[in-house]
């Protein structure tokens, strides 16, 4: 018997892979969350499949996603990314790149953690969704909305209540695998 998987990874191996091990497990770790953060805001208007194939030159490219080397580039650096195949070399996403991780440190400064930060517009879990058909899934919810703002009014670019829905899903925020996906339930009763 085949085991269900939300339809929109089934296909790709790379893209099942990445939803059976990582899509919608809760994320509680600053390192973590800024990666998704910024692999999301890069997706801005892209498919997820294309940053996903690129995971591994953003890594290498951002000093693997340490918020604090990149909240300290310089003019060099930006041109080196610009110039970097690899990638997606949107001057104004990688320049924005930057303005997150700063803004990403004042957050933890705050909060003493992004995590709690960003967990608290949940009340620290999970939202548990009941998604029949991944399609039926929101592009954006009044929580999505809220965060955005809060976001963009700390600094934040490429933020937008899509771009945060994305984010929440991909870091557990929120459980949006279909119902009958094997992971839905895994998820669900893994969950604090």
């Amino acid at each position: 018997m085949a085991i269900h998987k939300c339809g929109w990874c089934v296909g790709d191996t790379l893209y099942e892979h990445y939803h059976d091990t990582e899509w919608g497990v809760p994320v509680y770790n600053d390192a973590t969350l800024f990666e998704f953060l910024i692999l999301e805001t890069f997706q801005a208007g892209l498919s997820w499949i294309t940053i996903l194939r690129k995971r591994e030159n953003f890594r290498e490219a951002f000093d693997n996603f340490d918020y604090k080397i990149i909240s300290n580039y310089k003019e060099d650096k930006l041109e080196s990314l610009r110039a970097n195949p690899g990638i997606i070399r949107n001057r104004l996403k990688i320049m924005a790149t930057v303005t997150n991780a700063q803004s990403f440190i004042k957050i933890q400064k705050e909060f003493g953690s992004f995590s709690t930060y960003i967990w608290n517009f949940v009340g620290g879990t999970p939202i548990q969704n009941a998604i029949e058909n991944y399609k039926q899934s929101p592009a954006t919810t009044p929580m999505s909305d809220a965060l955005s703002k809060d976001l963009k009014k700390r600094g934040f670019k490429f933020t937008g209540s899509t771009v945060i829905y994305a984010f929440m899903q991909a870091t557990g925020m929120v459980n949006d695998h279909e119902v009958n996906c094997f992971r839905y339930d895994e998820i669900k009763t893994s969950t604090p």
